[in-house]
């Protein structure tokens, strides 16, 4: 059964773009190497056709993952968000309470996830813990470090 993901218009179109991209070029390349690899000779002792052969198939696997991932995303809706809890698409400032540290996040789907840029996937263990929670509210969140308590100091969109 296919998991139905949601995503941000950024995000939907990136991955659309990714699709894009490997089916026109990476197959070209794909079969560039081919023709390049079948030009070497004899093909039952051509470990170049074979490596060739053998990134074709993975990069045919990752297209049809793509495509599987592109059909069952969903594009978020946030003119019926509840904008006073912290959901996907949120951004939400925290404080550390054990270290006084304030932290920036936005909440996004897996796949748009990038801690540098200060996004962070929902199906993490902090995204998770957050989820629901309103402005005020602690989240006790454990990490493999261990437990962590965070304040909501901000939520917006």
């Amino acid at each position: 059964m296919a998991t139905i993901n949601y995503y941000s218009a950024e995000g939907l179109q990136k991955l659309k773009d990714e699709l894009q991209d490997l089916k026109i070029r990476g197959r070209a390349k794909a079969a560039e190497d081919l023709r390049e690899a079948r030009d070497k000779g004899d093909l039952s002792e051509n470990a170049e056709y074979d490596a060739a052969k053998e990134a074709q198939g993975l990069l045919e696997l990752k297209i049809s993952k793509l495509e599987e991932v592109v059909g069952n995303a969903r594009l978020i809706d946030e003119t019926n968000m509840d904008f006073s809890k912290a959901l996907i698409m949120s951004k939400v400032k925290l404080k550390n309470l054990k270290n006084n540290m304030v932290l920036d996040y936005m909440l996004v789907a897996e796949e748009e996830a990038n801690l540098a840029a200060g996004k962070i996937s929902v199906k993490s263990p902090i995204g998770r813990g957050l989820l629901g929670k309103s402005v005020g509210d602690t989240a006790e969140i454990v990490v493999p470090a261990g437990k962590l308590q965070f304040e909501v100091l901000e939520i917006s969109r």
